[in-house]
């Protein structure tokens, strides 16, 4: 979700732990690492994968990033054993990052449904190098375009 510096949340705004973010980020990347390697002629493991996938992603851009699967894991299983985190992140930005990240995930789904492997396969690609760039260095790819959109339409979001 984040990069080194933090981001000001509004007043009121949710709020969610940054840990968390990277810990779902790299959930998101195992699976779509799987995605890839079982992806040869549209195998039903891939499809049913990338379709999980794009599940977790609408729960999170609908719902919010707190109610998503990997997020629940993460609030139940993993934040009970760290300290409190040193700060909370506004949850808007990695909320349109989830939707981002449908989006890829649908593409892909279209392009195995149509025959199209390699549009598949590009979108998926897509999708893990932003899933990758926050599990590993906190960037999160889809947060820079939400404050990007914010920027430039600031009624728009």
């Amino acid at each position: 979700m984040s990069t080194s510096t933090s981001r000001p949340v509004a007043a009121g705004a949710p709020q969610v732990d940054p840990r968390g973010l990277r810990a779902a980020a790299g959930i998101t990347a195992a699976v779509l690492v799987l995605v890839l390697l079982t992806a040869s002629a549209s195998t039903p493991i891939a499809v049913g994968l990338l379709a999980v996938q794009a599940a977790v992603f609408a729960i999170g851009a609908f719902l919010g990033v707190r109610h998503s699967p990997y997020g629940l894991f993460f609030a139940r299983a993993i934040r009970p054993r760290l300290a409190p985190p040193a700060e909370l992140e506004d949850a808007r930005p990695p909320q349109f990052a989830q939707l981002v990240g449908l989006a890829f995930a649908v593409v892909g789904l279209l392009g195995f449904a149509l025959g199209s492997s390699v549009v598949a396969l590009v979108a998926v690609g897509f999708a893990l190098v932003a899933a990758l760039l926050n599990a590993v260095v906190g960037f999160c790819l889809g947060c820079e375009m939400y404050l990007l959109v914010r920027r430039l339409a600031p009624s728009a979001a």
